[in-house]
């Protein structure tokens, strides 16, 4: 597709992502002959968000029975770990234990597991005595802990790697350095960074860091902004000798769509803290100013003090508690109060850096907290795929192929 000026596809994909590989498969079922083409703005897979994503296969504990989240996390693990299984991709089965850091946190334990009975997940609440037999490195201000024993964790370059070759053995073609520069809707054409045309019958959004930039060119979402959050990590140094039996996180505060530090055990053995959930200055600002744009980084500024401003569910303090951990030692202390024999000097540097794409609503200045499929002129645009999309990504391309797809 890359060498030639003009090109017809049925489908076109806009992002390389798990996203977008899982939903050429799931059309691909449904509409055997027909052309489908996914394109990538980057040379490589995973580049972004799927490729720097932690790898944990969330249980779905944490949301409302009525979200998309809660209606395909527990089955989308299923299916994430029956698909490793499958390929013989690495999969570790640690399941993960949630500590309240604070005494008055205790009673969110009770609602995630009222959660967990309501989406289907398996959780135990942990005694002191328990806690202690089951992750004796752990801490629990108030003692008790919730068990999630079907949680594990993926290697999301390895997966990347086996969905694309399955995309080219299903004959969906993945173009590479494909970065569309201008949209035509009326016209259903795109074209690209190299001047090829695309002209299309249906065009998919799964652009992540980048998809509410594509839907308000079809003049969708206008009120929709993606404001970035920085998530960094730190490497714990295996001399620390702290041993952990499972993964590790904190009760979270459930008004923010974040987790909170925790602990990452990968599947080689390297155990990660973090991650931060600090506001960004661009969608694709991982180190220094690199990925900062002047217009974005206006915006994105503009939305987090707005955010400050009104506290929107308690938006002020998550901001100060994350910008104090851009400090080792203020990091640390953040570890310590789940692991309490981690030190400062257990901290390695590591290049471990994620960018949730989270999308920011300027009308009613709120985050968006649910994953969210708008259709536009001949166009899908899946927005918002933040934490757990990759969990979910296999029955959430069924689910945008079933109801938003005409096939």
């Amino acid at each position: 597709m890359g060498g030639r000026r003009v090109v017809k596809v049925d489908y076109l994909i806009i992002g390389g992502g798990v996203i977008g590989l899982t939903l050429a498969l799931a059309l691909r079922t449904r509409l055997p002959s027909a052309t489908i083409t996914v394109v990538e703005a980057e040379p490589v897979l995973g580049a972004h968000g799927s490729g720097r994503n932690s790898g944990v296969l969330h249980s779905g504990i944490y949301y409302p029975p009525e979200s998309l989240k809660a209606r395909m996390c527990a089955s989308g693990a299923a299916a994430m770990r029956d698909y490793c299984r499958s390929r013989n991709l690495p999969l570790l089965p640690l399941g993960k234990v949630l500590v309240p850091t604070r005494t008055e946190d205790d009673l969110q334990l009770d609602l995630l597991a009222s959660r967990a009975g309501q989406n289907g997940v398996d959780a135990r609440m942990l005694t002191a005595e328990e806690l202690a037999a089951e992750e004796p490195a752990a801490r629990s201000a108030s003692g008790r802990a919730l068990l999630v024993p079907v949680t594990a964790v993926c290697s999301p370059h390895a997966v990347m790697r086996s969905l694309a070759q399955d995309c080219t053995a299903q004959q969906i073609e993945l173009c590479m350095g494909w970065r569309a520069v201008r949209f035509e809707p009326a016209e259903r054409r795109v074209t690209n960074n190299a001047g090829v045309i695309a002209k299309y019958r249906l065009l998919i959004n799964a652009a992540g860091l980048h998809a509410d930039t594509v839907a308000h060119a079809f003049g969708i979402a206008k009120n929709l902004h993606i404001l970035p959050f920085k998530g960094l990590y730190w490497k714990l140094d295996p001399v620390a000798g702290i041993r952990l039996n499972h993964l590790v996180y904190p009760v979270p505060d459930l008004r923010m769509p974040f987790l909170g530090v925790h602990t990452t055990t990968a599947t080689d053995g390297a155990v990660y803290l973090g991650p931060t959930a600090i506001p960004a200055f661009g969608r694709e600002n991982y180190k220094g100013l690199a990925g900062v744009r002047a217009s974005d980084a206006i915006r994105i500024l503009g939305a987090s003090a707005s955010q400050f401003v009104r506290n929107t569910n308690g938006f002020r303090r998550l901001a100060m508690v994350e910008t104090g951990k851009l400090f080792k030692r203020r990091f640390a202390t953040a570890v310590q109060r789940l692991v309490p024999a981690v030190r400062p000097e257990h901290l390695l540097p590591c290049n471990k850096i994620g960018m949730r794409a989270q999308l920011y609503d300027s009308a009613s200045g709120r985050l968006v907290n649910d994953f969210l499929v708008e259709k536009g002129p001949a166009s899908v645009h899946v927005l918002n795929t933040i934490s757990p999309a990759w969990t979910c990504s296999m029955p959430f391309a069924k689910f945008v192929c079933d109801s938003y797809i005409e096939t």
